[in-house]
């Protein structure tokens, strides 16, 4: 199927299905997925539009997290697709559910309450582990606030898989550096230093994004000189130190914000996954001048495609398309997890 027919596809399919059917996007999508989607936003965003959308059958054009998230959120009745099944996440992958579960018990059995709090960039696994242990699942738009909640339920927070998202977010609130420990959990968790856990207060995963790890300061550095008084913002996923150095931090939905809200003319550096930073200096042209940081792509998000998202309606509307599904042992505990974040920032 060429991209013109798979435009066409897309097209009359949506024509024919009408209210029965939903598309919902990532910012992160390249744009022959994304201007097919009725609903985009970040990883928030979406898991709140999941549960209002009336369509019975939902197609999520994102990462295999993102759909276990919409499925646990979803109505009796509707349905969650995804156009690419194996489109997955470096990060998340950094988290193993069952070490993260060992982990917490060994952490636990020192006679602390620990509270986890795991990124939604996590497999669906990892967040039923957390909502076992009481624990909840954040964003990047809503780490602080979860992050506060978080302490008030405990003695400690380990904080999964993203070590970037925890020191930066424990910036923001002023942890200080002596009360933050970053976990070796090497040997399924037996090399953890205990005594260095116990004096923390912040536990942190030791993982990260790989699309965000390749930012730097010599990158920022290299900017400001070729484009003096430029404003540059990245996402929370980068080093704290690549975060200090930038004029601003936050969310893809922040990131939009922040370059809508520049003033005219102005040149706006953005350090975040491609597809986003080329749709908004489009968006922008010969209003502001959008530029990149670098030009860093996710792989797993660009494997989501035109064509992909055609043959998935298709399947659909035959109805030979396998929905979206989170094993039965594991649903409870994982919506519970995702249930206390949407309800403590409601």
């Amino acid at each position: 199927m060429n991209t013109q027919n798979s435009y066409d596809t897309i097209q009359e399919i949506r024509s024919r299905m009408g209210s029965r059917l939903t598309i919902m996007g990532h910012h992160y999508q390249h744009e022959t997925v994304i201007r097919h989607t009725e609903l985009r936003g970040d990883s928030l965003e979406l898991a709140r539009k999941t549960s209002q959308v009336d369509a019975e059958h939902i197609v999520f054009c994102g990462v295999y997290f993102m759909g276990e998230s919409s499925a646990l959120l979803a109505r009796h009745g509707q349905k969650i697709y995804l156009p690419e099944p194996d489109a997955n996440c470096v990060m998340s992958q950094m988290a193993p559910a069952e070490r993260a579960d060992r982990v917490l018990t060994a952490l636990s059995g020192r006679g602390r309450r620990i509270v986890p709090l795991t990124y939604v960039n996590s497999s669906v696994a990892v967040k039923a582990v957390v909502g076992r242990h009481g624990g909840s699942v954040c964003t990047s738009a809503n780490a602080r606030t979860m992050l506060e909640w978080a302490f008030a339920q405990g003695d400690a927070v380990l904080f999964i898989p993203d070590k970037n998202l925890a020191a930066n977010t424990a910036d923001a609130l002023q942890i200080p550096f002596e009360k933050r420990h970053i976990l070796n959990i090497r040997q399924n968790g037996a090399a953890i230093d205990f005594d260095a856990a116990d004096r923390a207060d912040l536990l942190m995963w030791p993982g990260c994004c790989a699309i965000h790890a390749r930012f730097n300061l010599r990158q920022i550095a290299t900017m400001r000189e070729a484009h003096p008084g430029c404003r540059i913002v990245v996402h929370p996923e980068c080093s704290p130190d690549v975060v200090r150095q930038a004029d601003a931090a936050g969310s893809t939905s922040f990131i939009i914000r922040y370059t809508e809200e520049a003033p005219e003319g102005s040149t706006v550096v953005v350090g975040t996954e491609i597809n986003l930073v080329e749709r908004l200096a489009a968006q922008y042209a010969g209003r502001k001048t959008v530029l990149p940081l670098l030009e860093s792509a996710c792989s797993h998000m660009n494997s989501v495609t035109e064509e992909k998202l055609a043959a998935t309606l298709t399947a659909v509307e035959n109805g030979t398309c396998a929905p979206v599904m989170v094993p039965l042992e594991m649903q409870d505990n994982a919506r519970v997890a995702l249930e206390r974040m949407l309800q403590a920032c409601a």
